[in-house]
């Protein structure tokens, strides 16, 4: 009869240790893979030689009449700066217009002398539900 409590209580000890150690992987893959915050424009420019290279995400405002379909290029600017975003190779989500807000994933790169941010994933705003409706 002792030998099966002790049975017991070391299956029951064997459980729960595996299960702390089930519990302490997945909250470090949590941990290790948690995504970076987005950037905006403007902290993105304040040092994107930090930046090169690293997969990001980024929000800003797509720039009024940027968006040139030929070469999948559109400006996303910031409160004082604007970088290109080059989206021949992203997902793009439909609502892609001038003055939306943009969300997008990728790296950013320097090529002609210039910054590109290579977008792999954009989503836009929806307009809001709520924006006044012109009557005509």
């Amino acid at each position: 009869m002792l030998m099966g409590v002790i049975d017991l209580i070391a299956r029951r000890s064997r459980f729960l240790i595996i299960g702390a150690l089930i519990t302490i992987g997945l909250l470090g893959v949590i941990i290790l893979d948690a995504p970076e915050p987005t950037k905006t424009i403007d902290v993105l420019m304040d040092n994107p030689d930090e930046l090169l290279g690293k997969s990001i995400a980024i929000r800003g405002e797509v720039t009024d009449g940027s968006i040139v379909n030929e070469t999948s290029t559109f400006t996303l600017h910031g409160e004082y700066s604007s970088v290109l975003v080059n989206f021949s190779q992203a997902s793009v989500s439909n609502g892609l217009g001038d003055n939306r807000t943009v969300y997008a994933e990728g790296i950013l790169v320097f090529e002609n002398g210039e910054y590109v941010f290579e977008a792999d994933i954009i989503k836009t705003s929806c307009p809001s539900k709520y924006e006044e409706q012109v009557e005509e």
